[in-house]
């Protein structure tokens, strides 16, 4: 009778531990979405800077034909 309870309470740590290592592996999925979306912006922000260093080189040959 105790081994049968015994046995169940290890399952029963068992299975938590399984969940403490998923819950561990979505945080580490969350923080891999969070870098690639960092990655994003930063990226967007270089498209950005290209942008204005075209229309700012572009304005600069418009006043050099005038």
């Amino acid at each position: 009778m105790r081994e049968r309870q015994r046995e169940r309470e290890r399952e029963r740590e068992r299975e938590r531990e399984r969940e403490r290592e998923r819950e561990r592996e979505r945080e580490i999925e969350r923080e891999r979405e969070r870098e690639r979306e960092r990655e994003r912006e930063r990226e967007r922000e270089r498209e950005r800077e290209r942008e204005r260093e075209t229309q700012s080189l572009k304005i600069r040959q418009s006043d050099k034909k005038v």
